[in-house]
């Protein structure tokens, strides 16, 4: 009885993580797919903002991944200026994005890829934000 527990423990811990990994794959493709014509992942951007500096407005605006990539995916559905989270400077320069002719599991599923792809020491330069004792 009690190997048949942790089996079954250790069997849905591991679909669980597989399931994780599957949505990010399937993210990162859905973004190379349909995403990356127009957006790079880290500066330069190409025609629209890059992927880093959005998902890092997304953390800063959302308390949590799943409220976050709910918006995310919502906006990519049906983008609007006032659903925007971008700088309005962003809107000005590159336009409104065309809505996204994708379902809603690709629309999640690529959200959450993009959530991901935030880099809690990106912009704090090569020290990512560390102090060096000789600059005191």
């Amino acid at each position: 009885m009690k190997r048949t527990l942790i089996a079954l423990t250790v069997l849905l811990f591991s679909a669980h993580a597989a399931e994780g990994a599957t949505t990010a794959a399937e993210g990162k493709a859905i973004f190379e797919r349909s995403c990356s014509v127009c957006h790079s992942v880290n500066p330069p951007p190409k025609s629209a903002p890059p992927i880093m500096p959005i998902a890092a407005v997304y953390h800063r605006q959302f308390p949590d991944k799943a409220e976050g990539v709910k918006h995310m995916a919502a906006f990519m559905k049906s983008p609007a200026k006032d659903k925007s989270k971008v700088d309005p400077e962003a809107i000005s320069r590159f336009g409104l994005m065309p809505p996204m002719a994708l379902g809603d599991a690709e629309l999640n599923a690529v959200a959450g890829w993009v959530w991901d792809q935030y880099n809690l020491n990106s912009g704090k330069g090569m020290g990512m934000g560390q102090q060096n004792e000789n600059c005191r």
